[in-house]
C-alpha cells in the first residue's frame, strides 16, 4: 500500500499545484473571502480527518453555550440530502451525516446545522445566534472567520509534510499562516521539550503570532447501544472492535493499555454499512470463543450501526473528550478574539 502511493506521487504534484493556485486567488483577492456580523470560529485541519475537531466542537459548546446563542454548522459529510437544513433529534445519518447527528443528540438544546456551502448557511444563522461554530472548515475560504483555529494531530506534525494521495495532507503546510490558534492532539501524556521545540520551529516558518496549544484525548466508560448486560470491567470480556474513522490507532492503543483483549474490523471514516458488512461482523463474532463478548465502536460510528442487523449482540461505544493542557489560557485567548 505504502509502494502504491509513492507511484501516484505525479498526481500529488498535480494536486499540490492546483491547492496551491487556489490558495493564491484567494490571498490575492482573486476570489473573495465574505466576513459576518456575526462572531464565526472554524475548527479545521489540514490532513484528511482524525485531528479531533468533533470533541474540540463539543468541549467549546459546553464552555460558551452560557455566553452566547450558539449554532454549531457543519458541511454534514455522507448525508444524502443537499443545501440547508437543521438537525433533529429524529433524523437520521442519510439526511444531516454522522458528526452533526452526534452534536444533536449531545447536545439538544443548541442550534445544529448543516449546509455545504458555509456563507450561505450563516447568512440563515446569523440572523438568530451570536456564535457560530463551523467544524472541518479550515478550507472553505468564502468565509473569513474571526477566529481560526487548526488542529494538527501529534503524530501527523512531528513526520513530513506530505499531499493526497501519496500523503495525507489536503492542503499545504504554508496555509498554517492562516491560523489564530494551533492546537497539536492527541499527545503523548508526555511531550518532550525538543518535539515541541521542532513542532514551534516547523510552525513558525509560516506563521509566527499564533499560540501553540496541547491537548490529550480521554476515553470515558462505555455505553449501551444495544444491550441490558451491566459491564463492570471490559478487561473481562472479549471485544470485537468496529471503527470507520480515519484514525483508529490512539483507541486501539488505549485498548492495549487497559489489557483489553479485542479483534478489530476497520473501515473507512464515516463508512456506509452494508449487509456484507453485519454478515462479517456477526460471523467474526461468533467466532470468538469467550462466553462474555461484546461489540465495541466509536461514538460516531454509532450514529451508523443498524444494531437490528446484528441478531442482539450486545453493542456499546465509547465516547471521547478532549483535554487542552491549558485551558484557560485557551479559552481566554479565544474570548479576547471574540471580543475584539
Amino acid at each position: 500500500m505504502l509502494i502504491l502511493r509513492w507511484l501516484l506521487l505525479p498526481f500529488t504534484i498535480l494536486y499540490t499545484l492546483i491547492i496551491w493556485v487556489r490558495n493564491q486567488c484567494y490571498d490575492l483577492g482573486i476570489f473573495q473571502s465574505k466576513s459576518f456580523p456575526v462572531n464565526t470560529i472554524v475548527i479545521g485541519n489540514l490532513a484528511v480527518g482524525g485531528a479531533g475537531k468533533s470533541p474540540l466542537v463539543q468541549l467549546l459548546v459546553n464552555r460558551l453555550q452560557q455566553r452566547y446563542k450558539l449554532a454549531t454548522l457543519s458541511r454534514g459529510y455522507g448525508r444524502k440530502t443537499k443545501g440547508f437544513r437543521m438537525v433533529e433529534l429524529s433524523d437520521t445519518v442519510e439526511s444531516v451525516g454522522d458528526e452533526p447527528l452526534q452534536f444533536k443528540k449531545n447536545h439538544p438544546e443548541i442550534t445544529v446545522a448543516v449546509d455545504e456551502n458555509r456563507a450561505e448557511g450563516i447568512e440563515i444563522l446569523q440572523k438568530d445566534h451570536d456564535l457560530i461554530l463551523l467544524d472541518d472548515a479550515f478550507q472553505h475560504r468564502k468565509v473569513k472567520p474571526t477566529c481560526s483555529i487548526l488542529l494538527f494531530d501529534y503524530n501527523s506534525i512531528i513526520n513530513p509534510i506530505i499531499l493526497l494521495p501519496t500523503g495525507n495532507f489536503r492542503d499545504t503546510f504554508d496555509q498554517t499562516k492562516r491560523a489564530d490558534i494551533i492546537l497539536i492532539t492527541k499527545c503523548p501524556p508526555i511531550v518532550r521539550q525538543k518535539n515541541k521545540d521542532r513542532i514551534a520551529q516547523k510552525i513558525r516558518r509560516h506563521n509566527s503570532k499564533a499560540s501553540i496549544y496541547y491537548s490529550e484525548i480521554s476515553y470515558l466508560p462505555i455505553k449501551p447501544l444495544s444491550s441490558t448486560i451491566s459491564v463492570d470491567n471490559l478487561s473481562d470480556y472479549s471485544v470485537l472492535l468496529i471503527t470507520g474513522i480515519a484514525n483508529p490507532a490512539p483507541l486501539k492503543e488505549y485498548l492495549n493499555s487497559s489489557r483489553i483483549s479485542f479483534q478489530h474490523i476497520s473501515y473507512p471514516d464515516h463508512h456506509d454499512f452494508h449487509a456484507k458488512d453485519y454478515k462479517k461482523m456477526v460471523s467474526t463474532y461468533e467466532e470468538i470463543s469467550n462466553e462474555k463478548k461484546l461489540i465495541l465502536t466509536t461514538e460516531k460510528d454509532s450514529q451508523r450501526l443498524d444494531i437490528t442487523q446484528l441478531n442482539n449482540i450486545p453493542v456499546y461505544y465509547i465516547p471521547i473528550e478532549t483535554h487542552i493542557i491549558e485551558e484557560d489560557s485557551f479559552l481566554k485567548q479565544l474570548e479576547e478574539k471574540l471580543n475584539h
